[in-house]
């Protein structure tokens, strides 16, 4: 009996995340040719910033951003767990709703314009 809880216990992330791909490809799209290239429609170029994806180490970077339709720049395996790509709205919400998915953060600048104490 224990060998099936722990079977258990590993597919539960795995059917957690495709419930997850589930209930994001029942979203409405835009047009049909938007459904059939990724679950998430995808917006202008305009429309996407640049974000840093982490997730669980149980979970490849790149699946997760298959799974939302976003091509990454970078997949980071190493010190950073995740990916990142310019990403829609859209698929920022629907990252969000992915288990496994740690954080979703808007890549910006850094800037060392202060004062020293």
């Amino acid at each position: 009996m224990r060998i099936l809880l722990s079977r258990a216990g590993r597919a539960l992330p795995v059917i957690a995340a495709a419930a997850a791909l589930a209930a994001v490809t029942a979203l409405p799209v835009a047009t049909a040719t938007a459904a059939a290239a990724s679950p998430v429609a995808r917006a202008a170029v305009g429309d996407e910033a640049p974000y840093i994806v982490t997730v669980h180490k149980d979970f490849d970077p790149a699946t997760v951003a298959r799974m939302v339709g976003a091509s990454p720049d970078y997949v980071y395996r190493t010190a950073l767990h995740g990916f990142s790509a310019r990403l829609s709205p859209g698929q920022v919400a629907a990252l969000h709703v992915i288990p496994g998915v740690e954080s979703v953060q808007e890549d910006g600048g850094v800037s060392s314009f202060g004062t020293t104490g």
